[in-house]
């Protein structure tokens, strides 16, 4: 069993979307997009890593992230993203990879379909405690470095711990 404190959330399916990506779904369907994103690895100083659990999906814990904005850097977009995630303020560390493939591909319960090609953050929160705060999230919990081989992680973030050498 992993030693974690999890942050109980309410569940629900809503998945934000940016008006861009509303725009190229309404002419695409749930067809596969691919699409610019980032992915927020947020590390406390006892060294454990923050992973989430997405409303509405069952396939394990996840790192936290997503779709670049029109206009925006992927920097600027994993500082939004924690904030609109998770409700905190982050500054970043270091850039850890670019990673895409096969492995980065996800399908939405609402059938929307996406393949990532995510730049890679590390990051420290410098303001509020991480709570669900946009309704994407069902569960939030530190996880130490060796509890990372042992837990469910759904196959991006397996992926992707496995890329930057955390799993």
């Amino acid at each position: 069993m992993c030693s974690h404190s999890v942050v109980k959330c309410r569940t629900v399916s809503h998945v934000g979307m940016s008006l861009h990506i509303a725009r190229l779904r309404a002419a695409v369907g749930h067809d596969l997009l691919l699409l610019p994103s980032v992915s927020v690895l947020p590390v406390d100083r006892a060294g454990r890593v923050l992973l989430v659990q997405h409303a509405g999906h069952d396939d394990g814990w996840a790192v936290l992230g997503g779709a670049i904005d029109v206009g925006e850097s992927p920097a600027d977009a994993a500082i939004r993203e924690a904030r609109e995630e998770i409700g905190v303020g982050v500054r970043v560390r270091r850039l850890l990879g670019v990673l895409g493939g096969p492995d980065y591909e996800v399908a939405f319960p609402n059938g929307d379909r996406a393949a990532y090609v995510t730049a890679v953050y590390e990051a420290e929160i410098i303001s509020g405690l991480p709570t669900a705060a946009d309704g994407e999230l069902s569960d939030i919990a530190w996880f130490r470095p060796t509890d990372l081989a042992r837990i469910p992680l759904n196959r991006f973030s397996r992926a992707l711990l496995t890329a930057v050498g955390r799993v």
